[in-house]
């Protein structure tokens, strides 16, 4: 891929993790090189908010978002970030990252605080007029149940591990999901791609993590592998993918203070 391709948004990257701390600059002036335009920066804590705002402040490629982790079962923790999301609401991109994980929460009373907790982003998303960016590990089909009969409009479920089946009636409501470069070595991804619409498709790096090599630490640069992985499964042209991933992230994310995503 090159810079004849349009240009590329990692939509779900985690540039606040202590691995970019060092080189930050470095790796987005490669991911520049590699074609992607911007990083939508998700945060896991309110301290991470904080600093994807920062950090927007000196690289103009960074948009911001704030969430809170789904293993932080702490409603006083949601709170702070409720208020911070309605405070910072003209400067973020989105609602994230927020969800569900069952893989890690286990007993049936954290499940359901886990929910309340999600619900109550959801109804903030909705008020605000943000996207959500959304974390479903070991819990699609509970996530995707919570999001619809919620109402919520506008949703990324990013590096969804559950069956293309499952995330039909996600399809359906006009939600998108992200596929990250694991793509190449993810037998699940690979599924999910061959049989979900490329209308409902965007690219993420989920970085430091989910690379084409498990052990390497991931950067946005990596996110050409994810659309050149998508255009192979689908046997379509690069430039032709490329094209509708850009035109499902502007109908998903649009425009954040007059800046094209």
């Amino acid at each position: 891929m090159g810079s004849n391709l349009l240009s590329l948004i990692d939509t779900h990257a985690h540039l606040c993790a202590p691995e970019f701390t060092h080189d930050l600059s470095a790796v987005l002036s490669r991911a520049q090189a590699a074609g992607v335009a911007a990083v939508i920066a998700v945060g896991e804590t309110l301290a991470d908010a904080d600093r994807n705002i920062e950090l927007s402040g000196q690289h103009p490629m960074i948009r911001p978002a704030a969430g809170l982790y789904p293993t932080v079962l702490e409603p006083d923790q949601a709170e702070d970030l409720h208020r911070f999301i309605r405070r910072n609401r003209p400067v973020l991109a989105a609602i994230g990252e927020v969800g569900l994980d069952f893989w890690m929460v286990k007993s049936e009373k954290d499940r359901e605080l886990q929910q309340e907790i999600f619900n109550g982003f959801i109804a903030l998303a909705l008020e605000m007029d943000l996207p959500l960016n959304v974390h479903s590990r070991s819990a699609g089909r509970p996530a995707i149940d919570l999001l619809l009969k919620s109402g919520a409009i506008r949703v990324q479920l990013h590096a969804f591990d559950g069956r293309a089946s499952t995330a039909l009636p996600a399809v359906e409501a006009g939600y998108f999901f992200s596929i990250p470069p694991s793509v190449v070595r993810s037998r699940q991804k690979q599924k999910l791609v061959k049989q979900l619409p490329l209308t409902c498709l965007l690219v993420e790096t989920d970085s430091p993590v989910l690379g084409p090599e498990p052990a390497v630490r991931n950067e946005p640069a990596n996110l050409a592998l994810a659309v050149q992985a998508i255009a192979e499964i689908k046997s379509l042209p690069i430039q032709a993918v490329a094209e509708a991933l850009a035109a499902n992230t502007a109908r998903l994310y649009a425009r954040l203070h007059g800046r094209a995503l």
